[in-house]
């Protein structure tokens, strides 16, 4: 992928209501969001050395870009975030029980919930180990980018 091509990427999302765009290959992954007052955006190249490409903060980099999901609370606690817009799911299907509840123990790559966008039923997984202090999102619920989803006792 070219300076080029990215820089159409960022005049598309310039001109429609989206706020964040992700885009991967068997090469590249790209995340483009777009705030109230500029657009930045990372790509990850997997055999390229770090590059700066444009003044848009554009980086090419060795290393993946991880999705910050996961924010520390006063008290220590993590809140676990939406890595994107969609409908949020406690559960596999509606007879189900939840993948976790408020008091269960959780792991990292365990699955914690389902978000669906764009009928893409994608499955969340914990980043994080520690006990579910509270579901901060309504089962069935739209939910935004970022929107925080869990709350989780590291200890």
């Amino acid at each position: 992928m070219n300076t080029k091509e990215i820089q159409d990427i960022i005049n598309f999302i310039k001109k429609t209501d989206l706020d964040d765009v992700s885009i991967e290959t068997e090469n590249y992954k790209i995340r483009v969001k777009k705030n109230s007052s500029s657009i930045s955006e990372k790509v990850v190249h997997k055999s390229e050395k770090p590059l700066k490409v444009d003044k848009k903060e554009t980086v090419i980099q060795n290393e993946q870009v991880e999705i910050k999901t996961e924010k520390e609370t006063p008290n220590n606690n993590i809140i676990i975030k939406s890595p994107m817009i969609g409908t949020f799911y406690q559960s596999p299907n509606p007879e189900s029980n939840p993948f976790i509840s408020e008091g269960d123990s959780i792991k990292p790559g365990q699955t914690i919930c389902i978000i669906e966008a764009m009928k893409l039923f994608n499955e969340i997984e914990s980043e994080v180990s520690g006990k579910v202090i509270k579901v901060l999102a309504n089962d069935t619920s739209p939910v935004e980018f970022d929107q925080p989803l869990f709350e989780i006792d590291p200890s």
